[in-house]
């Protein structure tokens, strides 16, 4: 039997490896044995460097056993980094095109989960430009939980940009899925962790 892959966890803007959903999956895999799998990093503000960050954490884990999910703008990352590395992605009310909610955002801001500032620079929404994924060339690669009632992004164009892929479509809901837990089991099946790898 194949051991369980690596999950990176990619958080969205403003947010960091203590979110709400990250949390639940981080805990689904302990309760699992399998923690020691979960690589959640705090990505800086910017996208180039966090992709540097994400791709020097899978060369020294990961490199052939990778699953990856994606929040919001972690989405979005998600998305190039399976594109570049050829593995599956679960998106989690990805951001199709984050230039377009981000330009507002530049200048000095705070994370959710702290007090600290950090910059947003005009530099940054250009790293995201070349980041981005215009077609996903291999659908079955991709699983999508979006919700109908992102208040943040439209669920709509996710569901276009993911066409072909695996999709969840929750009616309602929010974009932080504050009801999350009821759908990380099929998030994490996705990704190689059934009820077969969490008996390991």
């Amino acid at each position: 039997m194949s051991p369980a892959p690596y999950l990176l966890y990619l958080h969205g803007f403003r947010s960091s490896p203590r979110s709400f959903k990250a949390r639940v999956v981080q805990e689904k895999l302990e309760t699992a044995g399998l923690g020691e799998r979960f690589i959640c990093p705090q990505l800086p503000a910017s996208p180039k460097a966090a992709m540097a960050l994400a791709l020097e954490l899978v060369e020294r884990h990961a490199p052939d056993n990778l699953s990856i999910i994606g929040s919001s703008l972690g989405g979005f990352y998600a998305t190039w980094l399976a594109e570049r590395l050829g593995v599956r992605a679960a998106v989690i009310n990805p951001s199709v095109d984050p230039t377009r909610n981000l330009s507002k955002h530049v200048g000095v801001t705070t994370s959710w989960h702290s007090d600290e500032p950090f910059e947003f620079r005009q530099e940054y929404v250009d790293e995201l430009n070349t980041l981005r994924t215009a077609h996903i060339t291999r659908p079955e690669r991709y699983f999508l939980l979006a919700a109908t009632g992102d208040e943040v992004l439209d669920y709509r164009d996710m569901v276009a940009h993911y066409a072909g892929a695996r999709q969840h479509v929750i009616e309602g809901s929010d974009h932080a899925i504050p009801e999350f837990a009821q759908y990380v089991d099929e998030v994490l099946a996705f990704c190689g962790f059934g009820p077969a790898d969490a008996a390991q």
